[in-house]
């Protein structure tokens, strides 16, 4: 049976079994009593799922969009049985399918909705423990960048609030049917329990993306449209959002949680 990538759906099927090597390679967590539960996104015609069925231990479940390659999947390997969900990763309760256990979340990720994938894994922070994907090799700068890099934004500083974040290797067009027309990477996002916020995180997180949303401008005038009249203190203002860390973002929600309006005004 033969799969035609949907340029709708982003598709780019991987044909080079080494990149399918190295990325199963990288997925490094295991859970620490029995199988450990991985999730891969958008399998297609399945040269990574091959590579990760051969992973000792592996819990293995897949979700796809594409009817085609649903088709595919159940047709080459009929054993799957509810491991494969057809539907749409950002539209499925996770933690309920795996019923609260942590799982890893494996894949070669569709470019329109790679962004939100990340967005996503945010929500599921304390279920997912570790991230092997792989991105546009320019949201995987974005991701690991550090501040003061022009690449830095508001990925950079939501995902390292929570995790450590890895560029593992570049990826040439050539080793994808059909070959995009820009480079890929592979990133590898780890949990760091230790990495938490005093903050409000939902407040922080809205600080941050105003903050992004103008970053040409001066922190002052960047969030005046969310701190209004309160004067921000000399030690932000005059600096740009990609000037500042996470813990200044968390500082910065901090002061405004203490001296802005009621929280439920905001």
């Amino acid at each position: 049976m033969y799969v035609r990538p949907k340029k709708q759906l982003g598709q780019h099927f991987l044909k080079d079994q080494q990149v399918a090597r190295d990325i199963a390679a990288s997925l490094l967590w295991r859970a620490p009593e029995g199988p450990s539960r991985v999730l891969e996104v958008g399998p297609g015609t399945a040269i990574l799922t091959r590579e990760l069925m051969r992973q000792q231990g592996m819990d293995l479940h897949m979700v796809e969009l594409d009817r085609d390659s649903v088709a595919y999947l159940r047709q080459h390997f009929p054993d799957l049985g509810e491991r494969l969900v057809e539907g749409d990763f950002l539209a499925h309760d996770w933690e309920r399918h795996f019923g609260g256990e942590a799982f890893a979340i494996v894949g070669n990720f569709p470019y329109n909705i790679s962004s939100q994938i990340f967005f996503k894994l945010l929500e599921y922070r304390d279920s997912v423990p570790q991230l092997v994907g792989m991105v546009q090799k320019e949201v995987a700068e974005r991701l690991a960048s550090p501040p003061g890099s022009r690449e830095y934004g508001i990925l950079s500083v939501l995902l390292q609030s929570y995790f450590q974040v890895e560029y593992l290797f570049t990826v040439e067009p050539w080793v994808f049917h059909p070959p995009p027309k820009v480079r890929s990477a592979v990133v590898r996002i780890t949990r760091d329990p230790a990495r938490t916020l005093a903050c409000d995180p939902v407040i922080f997180k809205r600080v941050v993306k105003t903050a992004f949303n103008q970053r040409r401008k001066m922190m002052r005038g960047s969030l005046k449209s969310l701190f209004g009249d309160l004067e921000l203190p000399q030690e932000w203002a005059t600096q740009r959002p990609e000037q500042l860390g996470v813990a200044d973002f968390e500082r910065m929600t901090l002061w405004w949680q203490e001296n802005g309006p009621p929280a439920d005004s905001r």
